[in-house]
């Protein structure tokens, strides 16, 4: 049986104890941002920094090295040189959002991939929780998490503006949802290219002119950046560059 502390009780690493628990892991217990983690590693086998980004590094400073002991970071853009000075460092970051402890320790048990790097105490964790594993290398985490957060946060901002658009006319966010269900459904079984409809992937601009002249000013930007992307894939399979989107009249 392992033993792991988590600094940073927030919503990762709530989620990550619950998950661990559960699989029989011994949970010595949470450092918060006001506690004394100097001493942090000692006596665990795995010590896990589940703090913001920008302040792993400062933490990872503040815990005094111990022999035996892995400390590891679930940032998805950072490298393990944000753990010196500690020997023995692993990335493990969850391809899942984690809004609270309890919806996100199901996740983390729900067979979803970590990118892990670093020593193996990343790849038991996974490996008790089910998952599965893609090795992403210090160099490559940053267009990794980019990946990561257009799946997530970018997807989520889009329903922003979906639900902003359809309360103009009139109805709710929740008339647009198995829309966007049925298409996700669509991309897993066949891939985004074969997955694409529209009037980007028919080359009908005159429609594309038509939604950014009933748009608002504030929303044509935003539709102009989806409708390209959507351009981009459409025309994937050929050697000449996708026309451009037309402008709002």
């Amino acid at each position: 049986m392992h033993s792991i502390r988590i600094i940073g009780p927030g919503r990762a690493g709530t989620s990550l104890a619950a998950a661990l628990t559960a699989r029989g892991w011994e949970f010595a217990g949470f450092a918060g941002r006001h506690d004394d983690v100097s001493g942090a590693a000692r006596g665990v086998d795995v010590l896990v920094i589940a703090t913001p980004d920008d302040v792993v590094a400062e933490v990872a400073a503040s815990v005094v090295p111990v022999e035996g002991t892995t400390v590891v970071h679930l940032s998805g853009s950072l490298g393990l040189d944000a753990l010196a000075p500690h020997p023995t460092r692993a990335a493990l970051h969850p391809l899942v959002p984690l809004p609270n402890g309890e919806v996100g320790a199901a996740r983390l048990c729900s067979g979803v991939t970590f990118a892990v790097a670093g020593a193996p105490a990343a790849r038991e964790i996974v490996g008790c929780l089910g998952g599965r594993m893609g090795e992403v290398d210090d160099g490559d985490r940053a267009a990794y998490h980019a990946a990561a957060c257009i799946a997530a946060n970018h997807v989520v901002a889009l329903l922003g503006q979906v639900e902003r658009v359809a309360a103009s006319v009139g109805l709710d966010l929740e008339s647009f949802l198995p829309l966007t269900r049925a298409a996700l459904d669509d991309v897993a079984a066949l891939g985004a290219g074969a997955a694409l409809t529209g009037p980007a992937r028919r080359g009908d601009w005159a429609t594309l002119s038509r939604h950014l002249d009933a748009l608002p000013e504030e929303e044509r930007a935003g539709y102009q950046a989806g409708a390209a992307l959507a351009g981009r894939l459409a025309h994937a399979d050929t050697p000449q560059p996708a026309p451009a989107v037309p402008a709002a009249v």
